[in-house]
């Protein structure tokens, strides 16, 4: 819950009655790898922050294919936004534990708590400025660029995620990335 309670204070501060309130609240939810989080068509029923592993973000292709988007690592806070798209999977990548708030008590953190929308606002916002440099950057790149960018960009995922997920979030083929990384070595 530490950890937690860190991350929220770096963008905006809360009381001691306030840090208790919220604290009171949290449930710690375990995922076994390949568990979901969330399922694309279903209303998520946490908001969650990750403290140990790794969850692939990914949603199907029109031919059936998956097609990674991002991948969340710890201290990271996993919260449906306006920018949430329904057709999308939160999968455990890795066996991963999280700190998760009902849907319930998140809408009562914001009813109660003068300052949470804006802490969630600031969160949410950075988390999208995030996203968006990771990505834009790995647009005009080609393949070998976008793998060497990918393991500097994410050196705590690259080694923990199957080489399947990282071709589908870089946009290549699995033989292709390990083409490229048996040339990168």
């Amino acid at each position: 819950m530490k950890e937690f309670i860190s991350y929220i204070l770096q963008f905006g501060s809360l009381n001691q009655e306030q840090i208790d309130f919220v604290s009171n609240k949290a449930i710690i939810l375990e995922l076994n790898k390949e568990e979901y989080f969330w399922e694309a068509g279903k209303t998520p029923k946490y908001v969650g922050f990750l403290t140990e592993g790794v969850i692939r973000v990914f949603y199907y292709n029109n031919q059936g294919e998956e097609v990674t988007r991002y991948f969340i690592d710890e201290n990271n806070l996993i919260i449906e936004s306006e920018n949430f798209e329904p057709t999308i999977y939160l999968q455990a990548i890795t066996n991963c534990k999280l700190i998760v708030f009902s849907k319930p008590d998140w809408a009562e953190f914001s009813r109660t708590i003068m300052s949470w929308d804006n802490i969630v606002n600031k969160i949410v916002q950075k988390t999208l400025i995030q996203k968006l440099q990771k990505r834009s950057s790995l647009i005009e790149q080609d393949a070998t660029t976008r793998y060497l960018a990918f393991i500097e960009k994410f050196p705590n995922i690259a080694n923990r995620v199957p080489l399947a997920h990282i071709a589908s979030y870089l946009g290549i083929t699995q033989s292709s990335l390990s083409r490229i990384r048996r040339n990168s070595y």
